[in-house]
């Protein structure tokens, strides 16, 4: 086992271990992963062999473990602050880790009835009771970060940043299922899909053989 593992959930299915996995290939550094496939017998036991919480993602770097995807954020963020995981400036700094705990938080009905299943094409469904309300502030979020801080490249605050690796899911979500966009979040959503690592990610879980019914059978 390298210095750095991420320890990771089948990539179609698991949003959170998207994001760390995001921002730990940000950083450019070397690292090792090892994918557990979600929801089978064996699923408990493995993942315990490396999480003390019993879930995925966990980063392990040497002797040190650490778990749940924004604490692997951060921790990745002070590990290589020269990647610029989060912004620079203070006040788009403090916004960004704001929202980022906004979507490590909320948005249950979003997360319940879109679940993340990026080989799938589900155009019209999930649109459970606060499903709209949960896309219309995302959405807001990303116009108003857009508006605000993101004037010198494509992303939430320019360059690419774990606000985004955060965002990232969602945006696969709303691709699976057909959800329609403003012009400013549309744009901001395609530059997500089309940024290398989360390309190589969709790639990568479009790959898998696994498969889970609860999920492709919506």
């Amino acid at each position: 086992m390298s210095a750095l593992t991420l320890i990771l959930g089948n990539k179609n299915y698991s949003s959170w271990s998207m994001r760390p996995w995001l921002a730990l290939a940000q950083t450019g550094a070397a690292y090792e992963e090892i994918v557990i496939p979600l929801d089978r017998p064996e699923t408990a036991a493995s993942i315990a062999a490396y999480s003390p919480s019993g879930k995925v993602p966990v980063l392990r770097d040497g002797e040190l473990t650490v778990w749940d995807s924004l604490a692997i954020i951060e921790y990745l963020a002070e590990r290589f602050p020269e990647a610029g995981l989060w912004p620079a400036a203070a006040d788009a700094r403090a916004i960004a880790r704001s929202v980022s705990a906004e979507m490590h938080a909320g948005f249950q009905a979003l997360r319940t009835h879109m679940p993340m299943n990026i080989r799938a094409a589900l155009p019209g469904r999930g649109r459970a009771e606060g499903v709209e309300a949960d896309i219309a502030r995302v959405t807001a979020i990303w116009r108003d970060c857009r508006s605000r801080f993101g004037g010198d490249g494509a992303f939430l605050f320019g360059a690419f940043s774990a606000a985004d690796a955060m965002f990232a899911p969602v945006v696969t979500r709303f691709q699976t299922f057909a959800v329609d966009l403003d012009p400013v979040s549309r744009a901001y959503a395609d530059a997500v899909l089309n940024w290398p690592i989360v390309a190589a990610w969709c790639k990568a879980a479009a790959d898998e053989p696994w498969s889970q019914a609860r999920y492709d059978d919506l």
